[in-house]
């Protein structure tokens, strides 16, 4: 097999300023934003929170096997489907 060749140096035409001057190296980051730590970057990850009256609550709940598979077979969204017939359900006997 023969061995890979690496230039050594491989001139660096992404960056915008050159590397050897100091000068030109702190003008370049002095408007950077400092970075924080990994916390504020998993922070902002997902979806944002709901108020609390939209949130959902996961339970367990036990549905015979033939009203699971009909709501299963209508595709996606078919559990919203299943909240929306109860919320309906729950209304008219109000």
């Amino acid at each position: 097999m023969s061995k890979k060749r690496i230039s050594v140096n491989t001139p660096q035409v992404d960056v915008p300023y050159d590397t050897h001057d100091k000068a030109a190296v702190r003008s370049f980051w002095e408007g950077a934003i400092a970075h924080r730590g990994v916390a504020e970057l998993r922070a902002k990850r997902g979806r944002p929170a709901k108020a609390e009256q939209e949130r959902k609550e996961q339970i367990a709940l036990r549905i015979d096997a033939d009203v699971l598979a009909w709501y299963r077979s209508l595709g996606a969204g078919w559990q919203t489907r299943m909240n929306a017939v109860l919320k309906a359900y729950r209304d008219a006997t109000i």
